[in-house]
C-alpha cells in the first residue's frame, strides 16, 4: 500500500472514529432524556437538552413537508463519497485533510441521523437568560462540521497567502 493511501486511511479513521462519538453521544441522549427535557450543566450558560432538527442549519427548512430529508440525506451521501477523494488529492497538506476529514465526519453523523430517523438529534445548548440569547441546539457532528470549515478557511489563507508572498 502507498504512503498516500495510507495516510488517507488515518483521516478517514478519524472521521470515522468523530462519527461514531457522533452517534454514541447521540444514543446517550435519546436514552436519558425524553424531548424538550433539560439538564443544567453549568446553570445559566450550558444545559444538555433533548431536540430533534427536520431542516439544516439554525432550523433551515426543518418547516417542510418532508422533502428536505431525503434532499439533506442526499447532500450528506454525496459529500461522504467526494470529501475523501478531496483528502486524497490534499494528502500533502495535513491542514486540509484535517479539516475535510472533520466535515466528513458530520457529514456522516447527521446523514445517518437523517437517513435512519427523519431528523438529527441536538443536544448541546448554550444560552444567556441575562441577555437573552439562545444559540440553537447542536450536536458533535455539527462542531466538526464548523471546525472543519474554520480550519478549511484557515488553510486556504495560508495558502493564499504563500501565492501572495512568492
Amino acid at each position: 500500500m502507498k504512503a498516500q493511501q495510507v495516510q488517507l486511511l488515518r483521516w478517514l479513521a478519524l472521521g470515522c472514529a468523530l462519527a461514531c462519538a457522533d452517534q454514541a453521544s447521540k444514543w446517550w441522549v435519546l436514552e436519558q432524556l425524553i424531548p424538550g427535557e433539560r439538564v443544567s450543566v453549568i446553570k445559566g450558560w450550558f444545559d444538555i437538552t433533548l431536540v430533534f432538527n427536520r431542516g439544516a442549519a439554525f432550523s433551515f427548512l426543518a418547516d417542510q413537508a418532508g422533502w428536505q430529508r431525503w434532499f439533506f440525506t442526499a447532500v450528506s451521501l454525496f459529500a461522504a463519497l467526494l470529501l475523501p477523494w478531496m483528502m486524497f488529492k490534499a494528502i500533502e497538506r495535513p491542514l486540509s485533510c484535517a479539516a475535510l476529514a472533520l466535515i466528513w465526519s458530520g457529514a456522516l453523523g447527521n446523514g445517518l441521523d437523517r437517513a435512519i430517523e427523519g431528523q438529527v438529534t441536538d443536544f448541546f445548548l448554550f444560552y444567556r437568560d441575562a441577555w437573552q440569547f439562545y444559540f440553537p441546539a447542536f450536536n458533535i457532528a455539527d462542531s466538526a462540521i464548523t471546525v472543519g470549515v474554520i480550519l478549511l478557511l484557515l488553510e486556504e489563507m495560508i495558502q493564499w497567502r504563500k501565492t501572495a508572498t512568492s
